[in-house]
């Protein structure tokens, strides 16, 4: 990615890649382009999909891929809970990914039962990366029970809106100690490069790959909007002008006279 020293930590662990494919509209072409072409160092897996032998996601994974197993389906935090554990017996991870969503229309989380699920699960060990909506006071509970990052949706679940909460997402980014990685709604690569030019520490995208016309082309896209907007964020955007305009070159010398 952008250098060796520029590494995403969460909780003690170490990536060089930003960006994080999503569970859901998942292929064996997907997770290809995702790891070969985006650079994809995490992938989420849902336990609904190790289930079958034949078609058990974690075999298409390369073994240097992270898996970060999440709770999809869960409706509240005692289900969310359940959903972990088996999900640890199964791949070994000890990274969920925790998503705590009753609303069937919108798939909004709920962000009071995450906050539960939050503090049993880091107490029992897990690297917990919730899911929620993007809201400060919310943001500082799931630090204070041990959250390692918090990830606050950009748009509704598989939309390709973008940033549509880009203000709310930027009071978490300045305000938390955690990384802030935008899960949901990043629907083009330059929405993801916006990101993380706000200083978001991550994406999570898959529809907006999984439904392109090219898939390995969007990935390369994604991984270049990724990098372009780290880069932007570390070398500090310049400065920007309300009213009137400023000359790119000086004009100190350049005579006057017509």
């Amino acid at each position: 990615m952008t250098t060796t020293t520029d590494l995403l930590t969460i909780a003690g662990h170490t990536f060089e890649s930003r960006f994080i494919l999503g569970s859901g509209k998942y292929s064996y072409d997907l997770i290809d382009a995702a790891v070969t072409h985006a650079k994809a160092e995490m992938i989420t897996m849902a336990l609904r999909r190790t289930e079958s032998a034949d078609d058990n996601i974690l075999n298409f994974i390369p073994d240097h891929v992270t898996i970060l197993p999440n709770t999809s389906g869960a409706t509240n935090a005692e289900e969310a809970i359940r959903t972990a554990r088996l999900a640890r017996e199964l791949s070994g991870s000890p990274f969920i990914k925790l998503e705590v969503v009753p609303d069937k229309k919108y798939l909004m989380p709920d962000n009071a039962e995450t906050v539960k699920a939050t503090a049993v699960l880091a107490n029992e060990g897990f690297i917990v990366m919730p899911y929620v909506l993007p809201d400060l006071n919310v943001a500082r509970q799931l630090v204070d029970a041990g959250a390692a990052t918090v990830m606050p949706l950009g748009a509704p679940i598989g939309t390709n809106q973008g940033l549509s909460t880009k203000a709310l997402i930027q009071i978490l980014i300045d305000e938390i100690e955690v990384p802030i990685i935008v899960d949901a709604g990043i629907g083009r690569p330059s929405q993801a490069a916006e990101a993380m030019e706000m200083g978001a520490a991550a994406i999570m995208a898959n529809t907006s790959m999984a439904t392109a016309n090219n898939i390995p082309l969007m990935a390369e896209a994604f991984r270049l909007g990724v990098e372009a907007g780290r880069k932007a964020f570390l070398a500090g955007p310049g400065r920007v002008i309300d009213k009137g305009a400023s000359a790119s070159s000086p004009l100190k010398g350049i005579s006057q006279k017509v």
